[in-house]
């Protein structure tokens, strides 16, 4: 039995060759040679199946302790294949706080081929229990939402949802399997949006699928492979490379962001603090009990005394943009960039206002980026 930093480096060995290779090679090839007519080689087309993607593949699914992984071009890609395998008529639950990317494909795609939704606040359990209906065959929710960062029980929703024999699709994105293993905690099925935390450097986009069963295997890779939206050899090897950094990577985060939620804890000028374990409410709990830690991302809502766009402008070190879980520092608005795909009311009810600041800390030494907030905010 190996541990989880030892699972990280060293994968599964897929058998591919007998060259004593240590890292799995880039395989660029597109098609396979067939032994025999009637006889299907383990790998015969690209989009089918590639050896550096299925190590990728099988690396995630041994950190997820699940029954078979998917690689996917994006974390959109990785979502849009889950959600295909329902059917027209089908009913899914969702959160009513979810990433502005899978608002846009469920109300603006999804809707239209007659799939059913019906938005909950996720850590009500007995709004979920109410919207359940004769034909609701899933429930999908991201474990710590964005950019407020209430986390969301597994446990306790996975076990409404296997009453009433529906699948829990838990986005993993922001914890990664080194904080929280959803499978282990009842759902079926876990994406994750490769492009952050698990790749972790920038320069690459991904998504992962784990799937708890056999049943739910078949539905996923019928998808990926009728769709297409599978992972390129290169990119594949990026991400192996990326994994294999995950826990020393995240332990930085981690340092880093307990430092600056440490901060802006004592600032006159901060309104709220969000962060897993901070939330003064019923979410802290479930933090505490299911998430080894509350991540690399913490969310600031500033008192109306900032003008938060000048403030911003001073950063030096974080970087304005979109996305997270790289090792540089990145800052943004969520009102105005990450989920400007929502309804200006529906950003106003959720508590997305033009004060609230998220920051994805990077591995940068701590001391700095608390340096370089204080200039910003106070000068």
């Amino acid at each position: 039995m190996t541990e989880f930093n030892t699972k990280l480096v060293h994968g599964i060995d897929i058998d591919d060759n007998n060259t004593g290779a240590v890292i799995m090679p880039v395989y660029s090839a597109t098609t396979y040679q067939f032994a025999k007519p009637n006889e299907l080689p383990r790998w015969d087309y690209a989009r089918s199946g590639n050896p550096t993607r299925e190590f990728v593949e099988k690396q995630i699914t041994e950190l997820e302790g699940g029954y078979q992984g998917f690689a996917f071009s994006s974390g959109m890609a990785a979502i849009h294949a889950v959600f295909a395998t329902f059917r027209p008529g089908d009913h899914i639950i969702i959160s009513n706080s979810i990433y502005g990317g899978t608002f846009r494909l469920v109300n603006e795609y999804l809707k239209e081929f007659d799939i059913e939704f019906t938005e909950v606040n996720i850590q009500d359990l007995a709004a979920i229990t109410a919207a359940i209906k004769p034909n609701t065959k899933g429930i999908y929710f991201e474990v710590v939402d964005n950019p407020l960062l209430r986390v969301a029980s597994v446990k306790q929703i996975a076990a409404i949802a296997k009453q009433h024999a529906i699948t829990t699709i838990v986005d993993n994105t922001f914890l990664t399997p080194y904080l929280q293993q959803p499978l282990k905690l009842g759902a079926n099925i876990v994406i994750h949006s490769a492009t952050k935390y698990l790749n972790g450097h920038s320069d690459n986009t991904a998504g992962l699928v784990v799937v708890d069963s056999a049943a739910l295997a078949t539905k996923v890779y019928f998808t990926q492979n009728a769709i297409g939206g599978t992972l390129s050899p290169e990119n594949a090897n990026l991400l192996r490379r990326g994994i294999q950094t995950l826990s020393v990577r995240m332990d930085r985060h981690l340092a880093n962001t307990h430092q600056l939620v440490e901060f802006f804890s004592h600032q006159s000028y901060v309104k709220k603090v969000h962060y897993p374990g901070l939330q003064n409410d019923a979410s802290d709990q479930i933090a505490n009990e299911e998430l080894r830690d509350g991540g690399g991302v913490v969310t600031v809502t500033f008192t109306d005394t900032v003008d938060v766009s000048a403030a911003i402008e001073k950063l030096k070190i974080f970087k304005l943009a979109v996305s997270l879980g790289s090792v540089e520092s990145l800052v943004e608005t969520p009102y105005n960039m990450s989920h400007a795909e929502l309804p200006v009311a529906e950003r106003l009810r959720l508590g997305i206002t033009p004060q609230l600041v998220r920051f994805a800390v990077g591995i940068e030494d701590g001391h700095d980026l608390v340096a370089d907030i204080d200039q910003a905010f106070t000068n």
